[in-house]
């Protein structure tokens, strides 16, 4: 048993001093121009400078997130293909009554990338300018305002399902494969409203193409100055922190994952990258692996306990 150890560990030392040597694949369960991808992107440059190999954006959407997360899950466990995971990959066992990896077992936890808020957003045309306001609109015109989501199961799904019970509000559900495209839509007036990360909402907000009613967390955001709470605004108890990390196949040699942590949470205290990072209204992240485990577990458990509550579902 001791020499078996041993032989691993010396396998392990062995794949990390000559790890990298070829470029590295980090799968994006997401539409490219997202916030995932946007995030990805820019953790990306910095991994390729620190790592001095490139690491190319594999864009792998649907499902809330779910199909990457399986391609991710049944790779070579070599450390040469990563999966950008979201809060939606805990949100999902919640909502969806079966999924072809197990997100606790398939797949180690690397390193926390970011946490930031969501955002209610409301096409302009909407005469609202509160989150009172858009729930009178809501109930004077019911059956009429779609919000839309980066696909179902996602954080933006997830967080448009809890409003509609909180407030007891009449909206439908209308899922893309992305953030960007529902973006798209949403500045277009195709669906009315959306709950979306800070990052991808922050250029359209500013540009003045969508209204920004609230931000999803218990404390505002520097990046939405005067933008209240969704607690403050009435819809109390309202918390929802959207989070990004790096994920690798059940197996990959813990040398790696250990170096990409080390590596990860380096580059994430670059001043160019905290100054990008705080435009969008992002935090960067800081975690062990040991801690980014424990954080994730507690918040599958959480979001489980809120699917039942909120009755939100995949099916």
């Amino acid at each position: 048993m001791a020499l078996a150890a041993a032989v691993a560990f010396s396998f392990s030392a062995h794949a990390a001093d000559s790890w990298p040597s070829k470029p590295i694949s980090l799968v994006v369960p997401f539409a490219a121009g997202g916030t995932t991808d946007i995030l990805a992107r820019e953790v990306g440059q910095k991994l390729n400078q620190a790592l001095n190999q490139p690491f190319i954006i594999d864009n792998r959407p649907g499902a809330g997130g779910t199909l990457g997360a399986s391609f991710v899950s049944k790779a070579p466990a070599d450390g040469y293909t990563f999966l950008m995971a979201t809060v939606a990959h805990t949100m999902a066992p919640g909502i969806y009554k079966t999924l072809p990896y197990d997100f606790s077992k398939d797949l180690v936890p690397v390193g926390l990338v970011a946490l930031t808020p969501n955002v209610l957003l409301v096409n302009t045309a909407i005469p609202v300018k509160t989150v009172a306001e858009l729930v009178a609109y809501i109930k004077a015109n019911p059956g009429k305002v779609n919000y839309g989501s980066a696909g179902t199961g996602s954080t933006e799904h997830f967080s448009g399902e809890m409003f509609r019970a909180m407030t007891k509000s009449d909206i439908s559900h209308i899922p893309y494969k992305g953030g960007a495209p529902m973006m798209t839509d949403l500045m277009g007036g195709q669906i009315q409203m959306a709950i979306e990360t800070s990052p991808s909402a922050a250029p359209h907000v500013r540009s003045g193409r969508v209204r920004a009613l609230a931000v999803t967390t218990m404390t505002r955001s520097n990046a939405y100055p005067g933008v209240p709470t969704l607690d403050e605004s009435g819809v109390t108890g309202y918390d929802v922190t959207t989070w990004f990390a790096l994920m690798a196949p059940r197996g990959t040699p813990p040398a790696i994952t250990q170096r990409m942590n080390t590596e990860l949470n380096k580059v994430l205290k670059s001043p160019d990258l905290m100054k990008r990072f705080e435009d969008q209204g992002v935090s960067a992240g800081d975690m062990t692996q040991a801690q980014l485990a424990s954080f994730i577990s507690t918040e599958t458990t959480k979001w489980h306990k809120v699917a039942k509550s909120s009755g939100a579902s995949a099916e």
